[in-house]
């Protein structure tokens, strides 16, 4: 340690034997340190807002993936069992396969509408759900509602059959979907709301789909629809159990008009869908004086909701509390499963999970 007034020297630096040229020495290396200092630690900060962008950058590539094959996925979620334990207890075993959401993924609705006699049923059910049910989904049962919404449009434009039932059926859900997309921020949808808009879109692209069609007739030059002899062509259009389907039937000939005014058509028709009180209530008669029964079941229509028929239904074991397709095998241990079973409509299914 040189002492003051000592000659003090460095490589490369010469001091003069003063107190300032000590003073001069102790600032500069105190400077340089800081700045040696500073350049360490701005290094520092540099690396770790490096490493804190990739990470930002791995968890950002990872969400656009799953997001990627999110969007993707179009496979219902299945499961093993065709068949759904409701109980309406609040258990810890059974509370979480009780809710609508968790019957409608378990259950096998995307099999089910490739059967001609079940494919109403699940129409009328996913009709119920889009106006009041939608909400009370899961986000993997609104995915799988919006899935097997597409494999019925798919088979309705392939086949050309059930047009107006698929029309009423995306005009409910777009009615819907615009209410609740107004409610953004009340946690009334799940997803983001963007996603709903993308769906929205979808929904007119297939009501546009729908009004494109051009029905073709069939190439086959066999037996048709009006060769039939009179009584035959009466007895299956007493067979349509909606009034519109039979005025549709009597635009294609002037023949099949004459018989779709049939007055006893009508009225088997107002009678098979509405009681006689309520019939009572809304007569109409015509300028000859009799009861206009065509008139009567529209306006029958327009006040009272209609008698519902589907060849195959959901069925409740009332022994086990099990829910299944007719025909579906499921662990009874009644000792006559059949006695047990029990028809539900569709809205009898949306009320077994009201608690």
């Amino acid at each position: 340690m040189p002492f003051l007034g000592q000659d003090w020297r460095s490589p490369g630096q010469s001091w003069v034997k003063t107190a300032d040229g000590w003073k001069r020495f102790l600032d500069e290396k105190s400077g340089s340190f800081v700045s040696d200092l500073s350049s360490y630690c701005n290094k520092e900060v540099y690396n770790k807002e490096n490493l804190f962008n990739s990470l930002n950058y791995d968890v950002a590539a990872k969400k656009r993936k799953k997001d990627m094959l999110n969007s993707k996925t179009k496979t219902q979620y299945f499961h093993q069992e065709k068949w759904i334990y409701v109980h309406k207890g609040s258990t810890k075993e059974r509370h979480g396969y009780c809710t609508l959401g968790e019957a409608f993924n378990r259950l096998d609705f995307s099999t089910a509408i490739l059967d001609s006699r079940r494919f109403n049923y699940v129409v009328r059910l996913l009709e119920l759900i889009a106006k009041s049910q939608l909400t009370s989904l899961s986000g993997i049962a609104q995915k799988n509602f919006m899935n097997i919404l597409e494999k019925v449009v798919l088979k309705v434009l392939e086949d050309q059959q059930n047009i107006r039932l698929i029309r009423e059926l995306l005009q409910t859900l777009y009615t819907s979907l615009c209410t609740l997309v107004q409610r953004v921020g009340k946690s009334v949808l799940v997803g983001n709301i963007n996603m709903w808009v993308y769906r929205m879109e979808t929904i007119l692209h297939w009501q546009q789909q729908l009004n494109n069609i051009q029905i073709t007739r069939p190439a086959s030059k066999g037996l048709t629809f009006t060769d039939l002899p009179l009584c035959l062509q009466l007895n299956i259009m007493q067979r349509l159990s909606d009034g519109r389907d039979l005025v549709s039937l009597g635009q294609v000939a002037p023949d099949l008009h004459v018989l779709s005014e049939d007055r006893l058509l009508w009225k088997k028709l107002c009678q098979y869908h509405f009681s006689e009180r309520q019939i009572r209530k809304r007569l109409i008669l015509s300028d000859k004086g009799q009861l206009d029964w065509k008139k009567m079941y529209f306006k029958l229509v327009r006040c009272y909701p209609r008698k519902e028929q589907y060849g195959d239904t959901l069925q409740l074991c009332r022994h086990c509390h099990i829910l299944s397709w007719k025909g579906t095998d499921h662990p009874c241990t009644a000792n006559n499963p059949e006695g047990c079973s029990v028809s539900l409509s569709p809205q009898d299914f949306i009320n077994l999970f009201k608690f």
